[in-house]
């Protein structure tokens, strides 16, 4: 592990901050395991059982890791943001529709304990410290592996990382609105933002915070990796359907915003850039299923 001054991108613009992160390509070697504990917080009660798309349809069962999928169905949304919307950046504009194949995505963001089980069960080294933070913390989000640990991850367990338009339609839904629950800013009671806990918080525990599908966690606690490769101007000429990604760049793209960041950072159209071998206490992930 390294301290060191963390420079990432948000919206075209620096961020400076003193963190503790990772730059290793070949990490360490994995120490201890986690151990159980409870949140304190009410969670919303979720189980391994997928959620059907629709009458007769079983969906696409339990899942390997225990992950419940909610499902997002085809056709347009907006994304990005508007041209006159003051707080937004210019890499989320212009703002135009989408349109999206039916699909799939974790309710929530992978949890230290589904993590772990991927590595006991593979042996994939995604170095030592992940394991310490998440001693005690089994059920928050896993912090502390990179873009590679991500992919690898979404493979075992038979799924994909979403695409960046995949990720924002799950969290914003058709209309455009700001945030998942609507336009009313983040508070206490909706997601975990601005410092407001200190850190992570277990996955699932601001239902009031859901999106139009059912996804949880999209606005705040970890910053989420996605498939995407950054170009601060691909809205522009990505293509209309199913828009896949810049074929190539230097950094990975992630959504959502974290624990720690003010209410313009958890937005839906906001987007963060960083380097794909970097791990760091605010960086997570979840998966999608097409």
């Amino acid at each position: 592990m390294k301290s060191l001054i963390l420079v990432l991108a948000v919206g075209g613009m620096a961020v400076v901050g003193w963190r503790s992160a990772t730059l290793d390509e070949r990490p360490g070697t994995p120490l201890g395991t986690s151990e159980s504990a409870t949140s304190g917080r009410a969670l919303l009660p979720w189980t391994a059982a997928s959620r059907a798309s629709g009458p007769g349809d079983p969906g696409p069962g339990p899942q390997v890791d225990g992950m419940e999928l909610v499902f997002v169905p085809a056709g347009d949304f907006l994304m990005g943001s508007p041209d006159d919307d003051p707080e937004a950046w210019p890499d989320q504009q212009p703002q135009r529709a989408v349109y999206l194949d039916a699909y799939w995505i974790d309710r929530t963001e992978v949890t230290n304990a589904m993590f772990e089980q991927f590595v006991e069960a593979t042996g994939h080294n995604a170095g030592s410290y992940w394991r310490i933070i998440a001693s005690g913390k089994p059920d928050h989000p896993v912090v502390y592996m990179n873009w590679f640990d991500a992919d690898a991850y979404c493979e075992w367990a038979g799924r994909s990382l979403p695409t960046e338009a995949q990720w924002e339609k799950a969290a914003r839904g058709t209309d455009g609105r700001k945030y998942p629950w609507g336009n009313e800013p983040p508070d206490e009671g909706r997601c975990n933002f601005y410092g407001n806990e200190g850190g992570t918080t277990a996955v699932g525990s601001y239902p009031a915070g859901a999106s139009p599908y059912g996804a949880l966690d999209m606005a705040g606690n970890v910053w989420e990796l996605v498939a995407d490769w950054y170009d601060s101007g691909y809205y522009a000429v990505s293509p209309r359907r199913n828009p896949p990604g810049p074929s190539a760049g230097e950094y990975r793209v992630l959504r959502g915003g974290s624990w720690f960041d003010v209410a313009r950072l958890v937005r839906s159209s906001s987007r963060l850039n960083g380097p794909p071998v970097l791990r760091i206490d605010f960086f997570g992930f979840r998966c999608a299923l097409p």
